[in-house]
């Protein structure tokens, strides 16, 4: 059985920490001879099944005319609030605007010709908003439920744009060489569905719909999203990603035969190997041997993992998925 890490190229490493004290996070993000030695790195060192191209969801929208930071999160200098700064972002000319994300897609594929498929990635456009609206992480998110409530004109002009953009720079990795894409909408489980169905679904579908998918399965995330899988099934994705909220086998049964990836609990790879042990069991368990999953965290990894348990972990998936 497959199995791979979100941000499986990340702080837990010591690899990665060498390569990361010598640059600040934009620079590693924008210098592709970097960029690739760190996607590579959990592929030699946990042995997963697919590299993860190293970058940030927001890497796209700096050049759409955002100033941005990591300190160490994500800031921008000036939020999106009204229609004029809507009307002020341009679609980045991907080749020009954005080369080393397409520069180090190209480097990978040919590093990893001979070991596992390149996956490359984006944020969904809802939660690429929530960042542009807000300037930064937010516990509520209030600014842009604001607009998206009082301002639906200007929410509606904002989400275009994105997933404009969004598009382009996909299908521009699919371009470079990316072997699948998975798009992660971090935020848009904080919605109710009827919210969701109404004010995200729709421009996740324009996306997916819009991207080269030849040959190209994409991976739809959507943290937080175990009540309402019948609706994110919707945006046409051809694997969904699952959380730890949710069983995974009974999100199977809601979601019939697509495929998934998920689920265990960032956390448990905290635990003696007996724990992880079990709890890679029960989630293999309650897949019930059906075809169609992508073992995986049910978020991101945590940066004091120790990397010695995320070996572990994929050993074994891959030891107790061939019993």
């Amino acid at each position: 059985m497959p199995v791979w890490l979100m941000r499986q190229a990340g702080r837990y490493l010591p690899d990665y920490m060498r390569v990361r004290s010598k640059c600040t996070f934009l620079e590693l993000c924008k210098t592709p001879e970097l960029a690739t030695e760190v996607t590579v790195q959990p592929v030699d060192i946990l042995g997963v099944d697919a590299a993860i191209l190293f970058s940030d969801i927001l890497t796209p929208i700096e050049p759409m005319g955002m100033e941005l930071d990591f300190t160490p999160g994500p800031v921008f200098a000036k939020p999106i609030r009204t229609m004029a700064d809507v009307e002020a972002l341009k679609i980045p000319k991907m080749e020009t605007d954005v080369p080393y994300v397409l520069d180090a897609v190209k480097m990978l594929r040919k590093e990893l010709a001979t070991k596992v498929p390149l996956i490359g990635f984006g944020g969904a456009p809802f939660t690429l908003a929530c960042y542009m609206v807000e300037g930064k992480g937010s516990k509520d998110f209030a600014a842009l439920k604001k607009m998206m409530y009082a301002d639906p004109e200007v929410y509606a002009a904002l989400m275009e744009k994105i997933t404009t953009m969004d598009m382009e720079y996909l299908n521009a990795q699919i371009k470079a060489g990316a072997q699948a894409i998975q798009i992660f909408d971090t935020w848009g489980g904080m919605l109710s569905p009827a919210d969701y169905e109404r004010y995200v679904l729709p421009y996740t579908q324009r996306l997916i719909n819009g991207l080269d998918r030849t040959n190209i399965p994409v991976i739809h995330f959507v943290k937080g999203a175990g009540t309402m899988l019948e609706i994110v099934k919707q945006a046409g994705g051809d694997v969904m990603g699952l959380d730890w909220h949710v069983n995974l086998g009974k999100a199977r049964d809601i979601l019939g035969d697509m495929a998934v990836q998920g689920n265990l609990d960032p956390t448990v790879l905290f635990a003696p190997n007996e724990i992880i042990e079990r709890e890679v069991k029960r989630v293999l368990d309650e897949n019930a041997g059906r075809p169609g999953l992508i073992f995986n965290l049910g978020h991101g990894i945590l940066p004091t993992v120790p990397p010695e348990k995320a070996i572990f972990m994929v050993d074994c998936v891959h030891r107790l998925s061939r019993k």
